[in-house]
């Protein structure tokens, strides 16, 4: 892999991170703690959504968000044929 797609590739890679993460951190920060209120007002199941989702939704948001990065990578593995099993280790020195 030249210098060129190496920073394609950690460009996207950490594009891929911040975007989600600005998805966790809305529904983490603004629907569990912001809007909790306004969203308490809507019946879940039961509850109050906010409460919902400050206490199961937040969770459930995450767990999606790790599958949606593992599934993400493993395409941007592939796009930039980058293969962690055969791979042989950097022995000079360098990255």
């Amino acid at each position: 892999m030249n210098e060129k797609q190496r920073r394609a590739y950690w460009r996207a890679n950490t594009s891929l991170i911040r975007n989600l993460l600005i998805i966790w951190a809305i529904v983490s920060i603004v629907f569990s703690i912001l809007l909790v209120q306004p969203l308490n007002t809507i019946q879940f199941f039961g509850v109050p959504l906010g409460f919902w989702i400050a206490q199961q939704g937040s969770i459930y948001v995450f767990v999606i968000l790790i599958f949606t990065y593992a599934i993400q990578m493993d395409k941007l593995d592939k796009k930039y044929n980058i293969d962690e099993l055969n791979e042989k280790p950097n022995t000079d020195g360098r990255d």
